[in-house]
């Protein structure tokens, strides 16, 4: 069942219909749609929800493509994807609208329902995953409706731009005193209507105070002190952290045909991705066992070349033999050939090198597919909202800071951790994480300087979103690493984008407020930097020069 939809797109309307001043399940008239029923259970809300906003944000497939932002990916058939062309407002505006409109508003009932009866089983888990998503939003786009948002019953129907910095201090808020309700909570009213931890209380107490560290720290540069003040709360109790795959916060797909990992869904008809060259090369350099995993060899590694001479005849005239040649093409000079693609490449240049790149891995495919057949359990893999290695990353860095109650002797313990639980998540055996961690080029031992062993955290950290791309760009926005990343040649910007543009239906119903979130934030284009990423040069891994890379 679905609860009742408004017939508004916008964010300005579509955000300010859903009520938070009216009775637990009772919405304005404004919102009332004839063809949705108007009572769903809150259960059935919160499966919604969970699946609509995974689905929109860990994907990395769907919409927008921001599986290239990071450059995990690159694109073969549309390089204006990977270009950016198709990141400007009029393909994105449906995520900004849709979160409002769709899984925020279910939970944001869930969310009433549950205090009004005063079941933290109810509404800390419906608090948790829109504090989540709300986190992603706002590292998405910046400045962004929040203490207003939902509140068309209190007569605000067109709800201002909160300040990216006022709305993490509110997220924080809100995730603390999520975490103490849920801490407290013995009941488990969800139960297998959540897809996530099974409405398991304790879980979703770990997923709030992990996802209350990873915004901490990324305010790092702009606000250290309250940065720290924060990673001390979250860290403080590694009992109520994400702290072993088996905490990861994740929601396991049917695989049915219906529900299926998007990643696979996107895979079964479509062809048009492969690994980008970026991430290829660190997985080659650094002799990366996961290569098998985020990737598969490229289906030829070999060319046909045809090689001509010129020789004289016995007449003494020139003649010109062909003869067949075969050139090994695999860079490195592996055995198997896995080849990443540069991203935003023409496509002229493009359809040449298809069959010498790699598709994404096999174990992110369905099986049978519209071109072939890879993998076969896709449908069914997991999609991860945070999990225990990006925990660990966090807390190495914050260590090697001094951060959050934690100490630099600490660091390169929490370093091998992240690193062993990436791995271990995707099923590498412990021989060869002990070998890859011992490599001097992985190893934090090895690193001399603190600088180089927040930058090794920061590309291992990268390395482990592999799964969750809108992670990994906020993360290089946020420590400039890796410094490979830069647009491709044909982007049409010469540096990689710091933010989204606002929804273009925002513009049109509630100008008044976005108009406002631009003059404080700054023009609403691609290189405007949102509150966290005004400082880039305070980050220890900050390269030297510039950290908007210009095109190669």
């Amino acid at each position: 069942m679905k609860m009742n939809r408004t017939l508004l797109t916008g964010v300005g309307a579509a955000a300010a219909v859903l009520a938070t001043a009216c009775n637990s399940d009772k919405l304005t008239t404004v919102n009332n749609n004839p063809n949705s029923p108007t009572n769903a259970p809150s259960t059935a809300l919160f499966t919604n929800a969970s699946r609509n906003g995974v689905s929109r944000w860990v994907d990395g497939m769907g919409g927008t493509r921001y599986g290239f932002l990071p450059q995990a990916f690159a694109e073969v058939q549309y390089p204006d994807d990977d270009a950016y062309t198709r990141l400007r407002a009029g393909s994105t505006s449906g995520l900004f609208n849709g979160s409002y409109n769709v899984e925020l508003q279910d939970l944001e009932l869930v969310r009433r329902r549950g205090l009004a009866a005063n079941d933290a089983s109810t509404w800390g888990p419906a608090e948790v995953l829109m504090q989540w998503e709300f986190g992603i939003l706002t590292d998405v786009f910046g400045d962004i409706p929040y203490s207003q948002a939902f509140k068309a019953d209190s007569g605000i129907i067109q709800p201002k731009y909160d300040k990216q910095q006022d709305v993490y201090a509110a997220m924080f808020t809100r995730l603390a005193a999520a975490s103490a309700a849920l801490g407290s909570s013995t009941a488990n009213s969800l139960g297998d209507a959540d897809p996530i931890y099974g409405g398991d209380t304790k879980a979703w107490q770990k997923f709030a105070n992990s996802i209350r560290a990873r915004h901490a720290l990324r305010i790092v540069n702009v606000d250290p002190a309250k940065a720290n003040t924060e990673l001390t709360a979250a860290l403080a109790d590694t009992t109520k952290l994400i702290v072993s795959n088996a905490d990861n916060a994740a929601l396991p797909w049917p695989g049915d045909g219906v529900y299926d990992n998007p990643w696979a869904a996107q895979f079964k008809g479509r062809d048009d991705f492969r690994v980008s060259t970026r991430l290829i090369t660190y997985l080659r350099d650094y002799n990366d066992p996961r290569v098998a995993v985020y990737a598969q060899p490229a289906e030829k590694d070999t060319i046909e070349l045809m090689d001509t001479t010129k020789v004289k005849t016995s007449a003494g005239t020139d003649t010109t033999i062909i003869t067949a040649k075969t050139l090994k093409y695999c860079p490195g000079g592996g055995t198997v050939c896995y080849v990443g693609l540069g991203n935003a490449l023409t496509q002229a240049k493009v359809s040449a090198l298809v069959p010498y790149t790699s598709r994404v891995g096999a174990v992110f495919f369905p099986g049978a597919t519209a071109y072939g057949t890879f993998g076969g359990s896709g449908g069914s893999q997991p999609s991860y909202l945070m999990t225990a290695a990006e925990v660990d990353f966090i807390r190495a860095e914050a260590a090697e800071r001094g951060l959050g109650g934690l100490n630099a002797a600490q660091a390169g313990l929490y370093y091998n951790a992240g690193v062993t639980r990436s791995m271990e998540m995707w099923g590498i055996p412990a021989s060869a994480i002990t070998a890859y961690l011992a490599q001097p080029a992985v190893s934090y031992a090895a690193a001399t300087t603190q600088a180089e062993k927040l930058k090794r955290i920061a590309i291992q950290k990268w390395l482990a979103m592999y799964t969750e791309p809108i992670q990994q760009w906020a993360e290089f926005r946020r420590t400039c690493q890796p410094e490979i990343v830069k647009p491709g040649p044909n982007a049409i910007e010469n540096v990689v984008p710091r933010r989204l543009y606002y929804s273009t239906t925002e513009h049109a119903v509630n100008a008044t407020n976005v108009n406002a979130a631009i003059a404080d934030q700054g023009p609403d284009n691609f290189r405007t930097r949102i509150w966290w990423d005004t400082k880039p040069t305070a980050a220890p891994t900050y390269p030297g020069s510039t950290c908007a890379r210009r095109a190669l």
